[in-house]
């Protein structure tokens, strides 16, 4: 990769920075696994001018949803249950009507037909699995045939995924142990937790939101405040609940680009990782992220989904993986703040993590620039 043209991406960051698009972010570049580009542009409190560092530790979303299909995909290897096993099967509560019929293949691509919903129950406290579990077994119901329609699914798949990994351990651990046990430790990702961990507090950069999120909360039982759940040392939240550093993604993503291992440690086979970049909604878009196209009037991009990511396909449109990446590149984001991929061809990671969390738009556009610049130092 050449170093002249990597270069050109701290100043556009720093223009964006500069223009109030969002506070500061931490972003790294690498290829082969050679780390070519890791630097911290920005602030973690911009009105004081306090810098953010390289090891600052964010909230990171939905790429939480990464490390849960990860962990789906782990148990579904050992035999604890199948792509093809009903969710009903292993979660009886979850039962009635068409969601009987959902199966973990329709969860991990997004193809369950259940509603795109953010809580289960407006208002409630999201940091207790079994609560939002209980919620969503009692009030969820699908709002289209499984397979029918590819609609980004905020909270409920990747919840009963974790419950459904937790059900069936053979260990009868909590879903914070099988995460632990399973990928942040023999990963080595020292600086990521479940929940926030008390050592990881005063690194933490707590979440703001850069635009009006109407009734949107993220409740914790502590009541800390309408987004507390980010900062509960306790929270099992399976869709959005992981807190991380951009070095530790990028040991994770290591292990993807790897095909399943890193450092010794074996999470995935092969087999299943090359599984994984395969389009398994051809012909869809995403209902969610389809309906923000048309609001901004671009054309609806295709769905690009996977067993477990995003994919970056091959149409021309508009997409935080850049509009250059190869059609195989994976990866996943986090709302308005966090991306990474992980372009196969041409053996290029991208990973940014950012303060301030952008509306969805304005943020796709930054990450594709920001994505086209870093493949385009491919020569």
């Amino acid at each position: 990769m050449c170093s002249k043209r990597l270069g050109r991406i701290r100043p556009a960051m720093e223009a964006l920075i500069e223009q109030r698009k969002f506070f500061g972010g931490v972003i790294l570049v690498a290829r082969h696994g050679e780390v070519l580009l890791h630097e911290a542009v920005g602030y973690r409190d911009q009105e004081n001018k306090v810098p953010i560092e390289k090891d600052a530790v964010f909230s990171i979303f939905s790429m939480t949803k990464s490390f849960t299909g990860i962990l789906t995909l782990n148990a579904i290897e050992a035999g604890q249950f199948a792509l093809t096993t009903k969710v009903s099967e292993i979660i009886p509560e979850f039962s009635g009507g068409v969601r009987e019929d959902i199966t973990f293949y329709h969860l991990l691509t997004h193809t369950s037909g259940l509603p795109m919903t953010f809580t289960p129950i407006p208002g409630m406290y999201i940091d207790k699995l079994d609560e939002v579990i209980d919620a969503i077994c009692k009030k969820v119901h699908s709002a289209a045939l499984p397979g029918a329609e590819a609609s980004y699914a905020p909270t409920v798949a990747h919840a009963l995924m974790g419950e459904a990994v937790r059900r069936t351990d053979p260990l009868k651990r909590s879903f914070r142990q099988i995460m632990e046990e399973t990928i942040i430790k023999p990963l080595g990702l020292k600086d990521t937790s479940v929940g926030l961990r008390a050592d990881l507090r005063a690194r933490h950069i707590k979440p703001q939101w850069l635009f009006d999120k109407g009734a949107l909360q993220h409740l914790g039982h502590s009541d800390l405040g309408p987004d507390g759940a980010f900062e509960e040392e306790d929270a099992e939240m399976p869709w959005v609940g992981i807190a991380s550093t951009v070095s530790d993604i990028f040991r994770f993503t290591e292990m993807l680009r790897r095909g399943g291992e890193y450092d010794g440690a074996r999470i995935l086979s092969p087999v299943t990782v090359e599984r994984t970049r395969i389009d398994e909604t051809p012909g869809m878009i995403n209902q969610l992220y389809g309906r923000n196209a048309i609001a901004r009037g671009w054309e609806p991009m295709p769905a690009y989904l996977s067993i477990g990511f995003s994919l970056r396909g091959d149409a021309i449109c508009h997409h935080q993986f850049g509009t250059f990446t190869s059609p195989q590149t994976f990866g996943q984001h986090g709302q308005g703040s966090m991306l990474y991929w992980i372009d196969p061809k041409r053996d290029v990671t991208f990973v940014c993590l950012s303060h301030g969390v952008m509306i969805e738009g304005d943020n796709v556009e930054r990450f594709q620039k920001l994505s086209d610049m870093a493949i385009t130092s491919v020569i």
